[in-house]
């Protein structure tokens, strides 16, 4: 019998590890940092797994799931961190969106503008005070009856950026309220997802690219990737 999410446990999330990093595969729903809620973060139930101090190297929102990489020595951190300021790391998101007349494939540059208070990001169209420019290149996928599957690029890493930047084109992930969609989920997930990372080695410097398998639910099957 299938495992259903609630009866998994991180050793089922895991997807990739070695001396100096380990990733998992998050669900949707847990914070990866310690947030105001109090709830128990994914780096303290990864801790509790490799039973080591980690460090953690990205972030995703916790309504999203998908690829969460941690470094298990300071070495490995540095290596990473400087990989992901020199943009060489390449992050690949998967985001279902309602299906609109829209091309099929572009790039979108936006300036965000976070707002700390309100826990979100605002788009404009050109540059103002304290914004931050936005850009990220999109395709369509595959298409069902209600909803595009997008393959989403990051070619910068701002906070709630996909999430802002497609709504800001009419196209508000599903269950995402907060950023324009009509209706939440019901597990108060969005349908935003971590799916590719390619970074190189600390020490070997070989490229590895990681992927995290969809969600097990319905939406997401649908698309059968």
């Amino acid at each position: 019998m299938e495992k259903t999410e609630k009866d998994q446990k991180i050793g089922d999330w895991l997807i990739y590890k070695n001396n100096q990093l380990i990733a998992f595969n998050k669900p949707s729903g847990i914070a990866v940092q310690s947030d105001k809620t109090g709830d128990k973060p994914f780096l303290d139930i990864a801790e509790i797994f490799t039973k080591s101090k980690l460090d953690l190297i990205h972030r995703i929102d916790r309504p999203a799931s998908g690829i969460v990489l941690f470094a298990k020595n300071k070495k490995a951190l540095a290596h990473l961190n400087d990989q992901f300021q020199q943009r060489k790391v390449e992050k690949i998101y998967l985001a279902v969106v309602n299906k609109k007349e829209i091309a099929k494939e572009g790039t979108l540059v936006h300036y965000l503008q976070k707002n700390g208070r309100k826990n979100r990001s605002f788009v404009s169209e050109e540059e103002r005070p304290n914004s931050k420019k936005a850009e990220l290149s999109y395709s369509i996928l595959a298409s069902i009856d209600n909803y595009h599957l997008l393959e989403v690029k990051l070619k910068t890493g701002r906070h709630h950026q996909i999430r802002a930047q497609l709504a800001a084109i009419d196209c508000p992930i599903k269950g995402d309220v907060k950023y324009g969609a009509r209706r939440a989920n019901k597990d108060r997930s969005i349908h935003l997802h971590a799916w590719k990372l390619s970074f190189r080695h600390p020490i070997s410097n070989i490229k590895e690219e990681l992927i995290a398998p969809i969600p097990e639910e319905v939406v997401w099957q649908a698309f059968e990737l």
